[in-house]
């Protein structure tokens, strides 16, 4: 019989867009014993745990949960919840995942409705208002940070401009939120999704959700409870029932709503991680969070600038937590990643589609977004070049992120400030 040894997981860098170093307060809080689903204790936390989402998302939404599943759980959750066969669905494509809303609403029998642009580039607001106005969709799926392309899709006129439509808007904010700007309310957004691995710094395996009441409205329609579990009250007619059992928002309501319904049994100890995870963001504060990752993404760039490489895209469409970065002319950008995981134990990210080979994505993310990540991938990117014959400019990345950093001190030191930002 062969013997297996304990896991020993090598330590890694990880700067990719996904997923990111966990927070050692989410590590510790997922060691705590196992509960019971329904015990007090634990559904004390649930309750805890949609109050500190509905703050993360900024929004007075009664239903914030989480799906048990990864990011993409979430977005089948609510699209094969809110989707019947033949809805009008609009999806503006700049991203592999617009392409992944398109695949997961063509299941669901929805009638398909694209726009699309470069890959580098957004759309502008009016551009997806005038199309939805002609096209009259139920629903505008979009993804709000597209980290194939590190691009960030504004959406503060697009909401409001649909809620006057009558057209739901659903959005993927799974690399997004925690990270940046995500105004549920203000912008007006029926239903929005995260993600756990990447700027709540929460291993992959659950994806936050918000809807409001007009979405519910919509799963009331559509409520089926399955028999093992439903009352009298429950068995009634319904023309279109949710497709899928797992992912029936309409009874999940009922598993984290006060009936506390049987629907599954809950991840607990996912649970005690995303709870840990979105009491940290909140006790950082989402102003001064938000203001970290666009400081050492200033760093980052910089010193990427200052290299002598230059950026796949910048200004306001970048999203800030994930940096592009053209692979130089005659180097293997493969063999330079390869280099950087063997040699340094630093993980950065290749593309898709169109975009691979030909650039490399930095992701400084929640826990991972920290001065000695960016000073070390800035440093071990720079041998890699080197030990791979690019022409760069030597020493000068790593002394124009010093520059951002000591820059960042001396302002904290003049305004009488402690610095928020994570050493």
């Amino acid at each position: 019989m062969v013997s297996f040894q304990e896991i020993n997981s090598p330590l890694r860098t990880i700067m990719t867009p996904g997923p990111v170093e966990v927070d050692p307060r989410v590590l510790r809080a997922m060691s705590n014993p196992i509960l019971g689903q329904f015990d007090p204790a634990f559904t004390t936390m649930m309750n805890e745990t949609m109050e500190m989402l509905r703050g993360v998302f900024q929004t007075k939404n009664k239903w914030a949960f989480p799906i048990d599943g990864t990011s993409r759980s979430g977005l089948e959750a609510v699209l094969c919840s809110v989707l019947e066969p033949g809805d009008k669905v609009l999806i503006p494509i700049f991203g592999r995942f617009g392409h992944l809303l398109t695949e997961i609403a063509e299941r669901n029998g929805a009638d398909i409705h694209l726009m699309e642009c470069e890959w580098g580039t957004v759309f502008d607001q009016e551009e997806i208002i005038n199309e939805v106005k002609r096209v009259k969709p139920k629903v505008l799926a979009v993804v709000h940070g597209e980290t194939s392309t590190g691009c960030m899709q504004p959406l503060d006129k697009v909401g409001p401009a649909c809620r006057e439509l009558g057209v739901l808007t659903i959005v993927d904010a799974v690399a997004t939120i925690g990270g940046t700007e995500v105004k549920v309310d203000e912008w007006q957004l029926d239903a929005v999704i995260g993600g756990t691995q990447k700027c709540l710094s929460v291993p992959s395996g659950m994806a936050p959700i918000t809807y409001n009441e007009r979405v519910e409205e919509i799963l009331a329609r559509r409520k089926k409870v399955e028999k093992g579990v439903a009352t009298d009250q429950d068995r009634v007619n319904v023309q279109h029932p949710i497709r899928s059992n797992y992912f029936d928002l309409s009874q999940l309501q009922d598993y984290w709503g006060p009936r506390r319904l049987n629907h599954h049994t809950e991840a607990t100890s996912m649970l005690y991680a995303l709870r840990e995870g979105v009491r940290i963001v909140l006790q950082e504060g989402l102003k001064e969070r938000f203001s970290r990752h666009r400081f050492h993404e200033r760093a980052l760039i910089e010193g990427i600038k200052a290299m002598g490489l230059t950026l796949f895209n910048e200004g306001p469409q970048k999203l800030p937590m994930v940096t592009c970065v053209d692979i130089p002319e005659g180097v293997d950008g493969e063999k330079v990643r390869t280099m950087l995981l063997e040699q340094f134990g630093i993980e950065i990210a290749s593309s898709f589609g169109p975009l691979h080979g030909k650039i490399w994505r930095i992701g400084a993310m929640g826990y991972s977004c920290r001065k000695e990540n960016i000073l070390f991938v800035l440093s071990a990117l720079e041998a890699s070049l080197i030990r791979n014959g690019a022409k760069i400019q030597v020493g000068r990345g790593l002394q124009a992120a010093l520059d951002v950093y000591e820059a960042g001190s001396l302002q904290e030191k003049e305004n009488g400030k402690e610095s928020t930002v994570i050493k």
